[in-house]
């Protein structure tokens, strides 16, 4: 489940907006400075910026009256009335249109009446962000959002809402020892979700377009990740997840229903999973949000169940998921991402249910999950191994207090490469889909990051927005 796009759309759009409105970024930029009016001279003069300048002879006094240049006048009051609220350096809500053309939902537009709440540092330490929305497919809904950011140690969300027909979710997420600077980190998700709009082509690197079904893909689950931090550098995580996932036709027009196309696959969908993993993290990253410098490498191994806590009757799974930071002249940071997964087959895992496999498409990578394409649906390529590969330019254009808060604006033009295989013996750098594309990015230190990205691929262009880099 991607958390909050909308709110991710409206940190970048309101940057652009305020980059896009120099008069009122240069109000907001001005607000806490004023200059002297320029004094006047004997008429017809030019006027002089700089103080007139006396000269006195030796021993004399001079005139206090000729010497003194007269005080600045003192700021004037904040903005009150309507100037507050459309002055983007003190407007309290974000009246933000919502537009959002994802390849598998559709178009999806909306109003999202942003409020921020900020501490003495001018960072956000709240959002509230309700929104009404319409979307080609489901017809209305609506969706209530809370973001907080006690500290740059601890965070939390809750995020509930629905649609008039087939989609509902709730998110609540929980997370603390963000920082690594205590012995003991600990993230809590507690997740349902209804979604009518996934599409299911097959399983293979070389499935077609005239293979797309629809599902409707209801999902429950709890997931905890328990984190021992050896020190700042290197962490030991054990994760635990218990999901229930339960796969029906699709309602979508004009896409034909998954188990149409396939029926043995629908059979072997529905299923409940319990998932062991353990994950070694070595981070050297500067920032945990938006980093500079630095890498981020894991490691990890898991098995999951159908029944029982501990056997790998359901899928087994090794992987490695890396991310190098490097700065550059010209307040710019190089990203590279990467990321290798491998299911072994076994008896006992022959027929892993296909929303397990692993997967390329959409826009987010995901330790042990989903990874990146950005100009294809989630789940557009299925089998049991992946290999993903991603490059990032991400050049600072501009910053600029609005929203009672700095946001920089962000362009960073992208190209993701990967594959989905079988075989053990498959080279996971040939055969690899390529995607090329440019994003635009919000960012509201020390905790938000909004994006929209978009990328063209060999069957056309995607747009995406999201919270948090893609990685």
């Amino acid at each position: 489940m991607r958390l909050c796009e909308s709110i991710a759309a409206a940190v970048a759009i309101g940057a652009l907006w305020c980059a896009s409105t120099p008069a009122l970024a240069a109000e907001a930029a001005a607000a806490d400075t004023t200059t002297p009016p320029p004094t006047q001279g004997a008429p017809g003069a030019r006027a002089s910026t700089s103080a007139p300048r006396t000269q006195a002879t030796p021993g004399s006094q001079s005139n206090p009256a000729i010497q003194t240049t007269p005080p600045p006048s003192p700021p004037g009051p904040p903005p009150s009335g309507l100037s507050r609220w459309i002055n983007p350096a003190t407007a309290p809500i974000i009246p933000i249109p919502e537009i959002d053309q994802d390849p598998s939902s559709g178009t999806t537009v909306g109003i999202i009446p942003t409020y921020l709440v900020t501490d003495s540092n001018h960072e956000i330490s709240r959002i509230f962000a309700p929104d009404v929305i319409y979307n080609q497919n489901f017809g209305w809904g609506a969706r209530g959002r809370v973001f907080a950011y006690p500290s740059q140690n601890t965070q939390w969300s809750i995020v509930g809402g629905g649609k008039q027909r087939v989609e509902s979710e709730f998110d609540g997420e929980y997370a603390s020892g963000i920082l690594r600077q205590d012995r003991w980190s600990f993230n809590l998700s507690v997740v349902y979700d209804r979604s009518g709009s996934p599409r299911f082509f097959g399983i293979g690197n070389y499935t077609h377009l005239s293979g797309q079904t629809n599902y409707t893909d209801q999902q429950k689950y709890i997931q905890t990740t328990l984190g021992y931090n050896f020190n700042h550098t290197w962490q030991l995580w054990y994760q635990f997840r218990a999901r229930t996932v339960d796969i029906s036709p699709g309602k979508l027009t004009g896409i034909p229903s998954i188990e149409v196309l396939y029926p043995a696959t629908v059979i072997r969908a529905e299923k409940q999973e319990i998932l062991n993993r353990l994950l070694m993290t070595y981070d050297t990253r500067d920032d945990v949000v938006a980093p500079t410098r630095g890498a981020e490498w894991v490691g990890y191994a898991g098995g999951a169940s159908s029944e029982g806590m501990f056997n790998g009757s359901l899928y087994s799974e090794v992987g490695i998921d890396g991310r190098n930071f490097w700065s550059i002249p010209g307040n710019a940071v190089l990203a590279f991402h990467m990321a290798l997964r491998f299911m072994p087959r076994t008896d006992r895992t022959r027929n892993i249910p296909f929303w397990a496999l692993s997967s390329l498409g959409g826009d987010q990578a995901i330790v042990g999950g989903d990874q990146p394409l950005r100009a294809f649906p989630e789940g557009r390529f299925r089998d049991r191994n992946s290999s993903s590969f991603s490059l990032e330019y991400r050049r600072r254009l501009t910053s600029i207090d609005a929203f009672a808060t700095r946001i920089s604006l962000e362009l960073a033009p992208f190209v993701d490469m990967g594959r989905v295989y079988n075989s053990r013996s498959t080279d996971p750098i040939s055969g690899l889909h390529k995607v090329v594309g440019v994003g635009v990015r919000g960012i509201a230190l020390p905790f938000i990051v909004g994006y929209v990205d978009v990328g063209y691929g060999s069957e056309g262009a995607a747009v995406f927005t999201g919270l948090n880099y893609p990685f």
